[in-house]
């Protein structure tokens, strides 16, 4: 599996997809902080976090007995850069088709 296909894969789950928001609008977080918020247990959030992990989206920090987390910014880079490479194909093929039905414009012909 490549590194894009676990960044989706991870994200994919809507609860994992919540805590990376949360992770990039509120900053470094703690695992306790984390839990708040979703109806779910401590252990199961422990899970979702070992799987955005392993999938190179967050990191962790231990201080003491606590572990912290943020977000990976390069992971965030590899997403954007994708989407963006695949804006531009998609643009580039609509654009076409735009100029396609320009040259063979149909008559509406249920006037």
């Amino acid at each position: 599996m490549t590194d894009l296909t676990k960044t989706f894969a991870a994200l994919s789950d809507a609860t994992r997809l919540s805590m990376v928001e949360r992770l990039m609008d509120q900053g470094e977080l703690p695992a306790g902080t984390l839990v708040d918020g979703f109806d779910i247990s401590a252990p199961a959030v422990s899970r979702h976090l070992k799987v955005l992990r392993e999938a190179g989206l967050v990191e962790q920090r231990s201080e003491g007995t606590h572990r912290y987390y943020s977000v990976r910014p390069e992971s965030m880079r590899r997403i954007a850069n994708w989407t963006i490479d695949r804006r531009a194909f998609w643009q580039q093929s609509l654009d076409r088709l735009d100029d396609l039905l320009a040259l063979n414009p149909e008559e509406d012909t249920q006037s």
